[in-house]
């Protein structure tokens, strides 16, 4: 029976590489069944020569993508010089629910290409951005975690686009914060975090987890295995003197998770 949740369009920006092409095939499994989902395979090419053949191949994607998913694909191929400016211009054009795209990987050159306009595009704020890691396949979305840091929660936790994310799959939420000052208990401040948390997901019957490491992304690397985690959902924060701190995380996150991280801005 499908999923009632409408993601109404899901655009997937395309430049023929093994890595977008993944996140295309991952974007197509995962939708399977979502009412009211509309994929968007895009393109910006550069040369006028180039639109023809962009064309021709984005249409046999869009045909291989048909044969293991039920959702409406359309393609669409626009020509410009800067890719992340013309995917803004696409989702705010099309109203788009959802950008996913891949990621090179642990590699420096990866991160100069692809994956460098990936992490432009998360930066810039514009949609929930959905990264595929180059070896990720979707199968089933059983356990997902949501990283917070509990601070103004209910000003800084996106509950709308997350929610969609969980009622597209629903899994097991695990909410999880990482602070070297969790000790025997947790704070006060923390304590009437995870109330509202819990009042904001409580639909989902969200299990907490409050780690006392030093290193983040070790703590978060090791949860990720421990729990059998299929999806890391990552808030950058844009209006906190932490700001830096948060981005940092995050670009580390997309750059060597082995799951797909979803990051929504608060």
């Amino acid at each position: 029976m499908p999923n009632k949740i409408i993601m109404n369009t899901v655009v997937v920006p395309v430049d023929f590489s093994i890595t977008s092409l993944n996140a295309a095939h991952y974007a197509g499994k995962m939708l399977k069944g979502v009412y009211g989902a509309n994929l968007v395979l895009y393109h910006m090419y550069e040369k006028d020569s180039e639109e023809s053949l962009a064309n021709e191949q984005l249409e046999f994607l869009k045909k291989d993508l048909l044969k293991e998913t039920i959702v409406k694909i359309e393609t669409m191929t626009v020509k410009g010089d800067d890719v992340v400016e013309e995917i803004e211009r696409v989702v705010r054009h099309r109203h788009a629910n959802l950008v996913v795209m891949g990621i090179t990987g642990k590699s420096a050159l990866g991160q100069v290409f692809f994956g460098s306009n990936t992490v432009k595009l998360v930066d810039k704020n514009v949609v929930p951005v959905l990264v595929v890691p180059p070896n990720a396949t979707f199968t089933k979305v059983k356990n997902v975690a949501l990283t917070s840091d509990f601070k103004d929660v209910r000003l800084t936790t996106p509950s709308v686009p997350i929610k969609a994310a969980l009622d597209i799959f629903r899994p097991a939420l695990h909410i999880v914060n990482v602070d070297s000052e969790h000790y025997v208990s947790i704070t006060e401040e923390y304590q009437k975090g995870k109330a509202t948390m819990q009042e904001m997901f409580s639909h989902y019957h969200p299990e907490f987890y409050f780690i006392g490491m030093n290193d983040f992304y070790e703590a978060i690397e090791q949860f990720i295995k421990d729990k059998k985690i299929d999806l890391l959902i990552a808030i950058p924060r844009h209006h906190s003197i932490l700001t830096k701190y948060f981005k940092s995380h995050t670009h580390k996150l997309i750059y060597h998770s082995d799951v797909p991280i979803l990051a929504v801005h608060e």
